[in-house]
C-alpha cells in the first residue's frame, strides 16, 4: 500500500527510513509548501512523487494512506484536507492543539467514513502489552504509584517556543508521561495538580503533574526541553518495582523485589524504528474496513486532549489559535 506524506521535517524523514524497511507498504509520495524540498526528500528518501502542495497529495488516487508530520497546530487543517478527499489519515501526536478540533475530526472521521487514528506510536509497540502483562501477573503485587519522566535539550527548535505554533514541553514531550499513567493505569481520574515554569515567549518549558486516580494510585509526572532525562517509567508494589526504560521508545524493561534484586528482565523485540507497529496497524484497519484503530480509538486522543486542556488552564497557557474561542468540547 503507498504512504503518503504530508510535511517534509525530521519527523517525516523517520517515518520515510521506517516505511522504506517494512513489507506491504511503499513510499509513494512526499508533499511540502515547496516543490524544491518535495523534491530533495523524494530523491533523498526513494518517494515516487513530489508535491508542491498538500491538496495535489491527496487528490492522488494512489495514495492509501496519509501520514501528517506538521507541527501540531496545522494537524486540524491537514487533517480535514484528507477527510474531504476521502484519504485515512495517521496524524503525529500531539493529535490536535485542544479537544474540540480533536472532537472534530472525530466527528468527519465518522460522517465521512474514513480511517483517522493518532500516531501515538507507544499504544501499538509490543512494549505496551508487556507491561500490562507485568503488572497483571502480580510479579511486584500490589502497584499503587507510578513515574514518569521525559526531558530533552530541544529548546532551540523553534516549533518548541512558538505559541503560535501551539509550542511548549506539554504537547511535544509531556504527552508520552500523560500517555503512559492512562495507558496503564486507565482513566477513572479523581484530579490533577501542577507547576509549571514558562518560557519568556509564553509556553511551558518544564512541569510536574501529578494525577491522582479515585482509588489512591498516583501517578508523577514530569517533562522538559531544556535538560535530558533518563526517560525512565517505573511502577512501585507492595512487593517491588519494574522499571522500563525510556517512556517514549521502551527498549527493555526490568523487574526488581523488594530487596532491589534483579528477579526478571525483559528484552522488547527488534524493530525498524517502532513506527512500524501504527503503520501495520492503520493498513490493516484500513484493509478491514474499519474508521478507527484499536491500538489508539479517537474516543481516547479525545480524552488525552481534555486532560491537557485542563492543565493548560491552569496555568493559564491559551494558544493564539484557541483566542475568542468559545465552543466547548462534548462532555
Amino acid at each position: 500500500m503507498n504512504i503518503g506524506i504530508i510535511g517534509a521535517g525530521s519527523i517525516a524523514v523517520s517515518m520515510a527510513r521506517t516505511v522504506s524497511g517494512m513489507k506491504g507498504a511503499e513510499c509513494y509520495a512526499i508533499a511540502s509548501r515547496t516543490l524544491a524540498k518535495a523534491e530533495r526528500f523524494a530523491a533523498d528518501h526513494g518517494f515516487a512523487k513530489a508535491y508542491g502542495s498538500y491538496e495535489e497529495l491527496v487528490r492522488d488516487d494512489n495514495v492509501d494512506l496519509v501520514y501528517i508530520a506538521t507541527p501540531h497546530s496545522e494537524h486540524l487543517e491537514n487533517a480535514m484536507l484528507c477527510i474531504s478527499n476521502g484519504k485515512p489519515v495517521l496524524c503525529e501526536k500531539a493529535f490536535t492543539v485542544n479537544a474540540l478540533e480533536a472532537e472534530m475530526l472525530k466527528k468527519a472521521a465518522a460522517e465521512k467514513k474514513v480511517f483517522v487514528t493518532e500516531a501515538m506510536w507507544t499504544r501499538y509497540m509490543p512494549s505496551r502489552r508487556l507491561i500490562d502483562d507485568l503488572l497483571a501477573s502480580g510479579i511486584i503485587g500490589k502497584v499503587d504509584m507510578l513515574t514518569a519522566n521525559l526531558s530533552y535539550p530541544i529548546q532551540g527548535k523553534k516549533r518548541l517556543t512558538d505559541p503560535a505554533l501551539a509550542g511548549g514541553a506539554l504537547l511535544d514531550v509531556g504527552v508520552y508521561g500523560i500517555n503512559f499513567a492512562l495507558m496503564h493505569f486507565g482513566k477513572d481520574i479523581e484530579r490533577i495538580d501542577s507547576s509549571v515554569v514558562m518560557t519568556d515567549t509564553g509556553v511551558d518549558g518544564r512541569e510536574s503533574i501529578t494525577v491522582r486516580y479515585k482509588d489512591g494510585r498516583l501517578a508523577v509526572l514530569t517533562h522538559g526541553m531544556y535538560t535530558r532525562s533518563d526517560r525512565r517509567g517505573v511502577f512501585y508494589g507492595d512487593r517491588g518495582y519494574i522499571v522500563v526504560e525510556n517512556i517514549n521508545d521502551p527498549r527493555e524493561i526490568n523487574v526488581y523485589d523488594a530487596n532491589d534484586v534483579l528477579i526478571k528482565h525483559v528484552d522488547v523485540p527488534e524493530q525498524i524504528t517502532g513506527y512500524e507497529y501504527e503503520v501495520y496497524e492503520s493498513l490493516d484497519c484500513i484493509q478491514k474496513g474499519l474508521t478507527e484503530s484499536v491500538s489508539m480509538p479517537l474516543d481516547e486522543s479525545v480524552f488525552m486532549m481534555k486532560v491537557m486542556d485542563g492543565i493548560r488552564r491552569d496555568w493559564g497557557l491559551i494558544y493564539p489559535k484557541e483566542a475568542g474561542n468559545t465552543m466547548k468540547p462534548e462532555n
